[in-house]
C-alpha cells in the first residue's frame, strides 16, 4: 500500500488558494485542513474533536487537547500539544462558529452534523482532487506533520510521541526522506 504524499508548501498554499474560492463552508474547511497539518491528529481524532475539546471555560481556545481512548486509534488516550498558529485558526473559526451546545462537533457537515472518520477522509480525498493536488490523502497532512518536524531536526522519540504512536518504527515510517533533509546532513560533516 502506497505511502499519503508529503505536500510541499506551495502545494499546501494551492489548496489553500482552492479553499478560499469557496465561499459558503471556506473557514472550516481552512480550519480542517490546517489541523490536520499543524497538530498531526489523525483524520478519525479530527472528525472526533468536539468544541469542549479544544475550548477553555472562558472562551479562550486550549494551549493542548486531551483526547479520550474513544477519541483515538488503538484506544489510547493522548495529549496533542496545539501550535501558536493553529490556537489563532481556531480562535477564528469559533468567531464564525458560535454553538451554545460545547459537546457539540468541533467541525460539522453542510446538515450541521459532526463528521465520521470516513465523511472526513472523503473530504480531504475531494478536496485535494479539486485543488488538483494529485497523491494527497487523508493522511497527507499527518504526514506533512511528522516529515517536516523531522527535517527541522526533531528526535524521532517526540515524534513518536506527538503523533501517538508507540512505537518509533512506525512513526520512521512517516518520514519522507528528502534532497533538502540530506543536504543539511551533509552540511552537519
Amino acid at each position: 500500500m502506497s505511502q499519503a504524499k508529503t505536500l510541499t508548501q506551495s502545494e499546501l498554499e494551492q489548496v489553500l488558494r482552492y479553499i478560499s474560492t469557496k465561499q459558503r463552508y471556506s473557514i472550516r474547511n481552512k480550519a480542517m485542513l490546517l489541523t490536520s497539518y499543524w497538530s498531526g491528529m489523525r483524520v478519525g481524532e479530527i472528525a472526533a474533536l468536539r468544541i469542549c475539546d479544544i475550548r477553555n471555560e472562558d472562551g479562550t481556545i486550549k494551549n493542548e487537547v486531551r483526547l479520550s481512548s474513544n477519541q483515538t486509534k488503538g484506544n489510547y488516550g493522548r495529549t496533542v500539544f496545539i501550535n501558536d498558529k493553529l490556537r489563532e485558526e481556531w480562535d477564528n473559526y469559533m468567531k464564525f462558529y458560535k454553538p451554545k451546545d460545547l459537546t457539540k462537533p468541533l467541525f460539522f457537515t453542510e446538515k450541521k452534523h459532526g463528521f465520521t472518520a470516513n465523511t472526513l477522509t472523503q473530504w480531504f480525498f475531494w478536496l485535494y482532487r479539486k485543488a488538483g493536488v494529485s497523491g494527497a490523502s487523508s493522511h497527507s497532512g499527518r504526514r506533512t506533520f511528522i516529515t517536516s518536524l523531522a527535517n527541522k531536526g526533531i528526535g524521532v522519540r517526540v515524534l513518536a510521541s506527538l503523533a501517538g504512536h508507540r512505537s518509533i518504527a512506525i512513526t520512521q515510517t512517516y518520514i519522507d526522506v528528502n534532497d533538502e533533509m540530506k543536504r543539511k546532513a551533509v552540511e552537519l560533516v
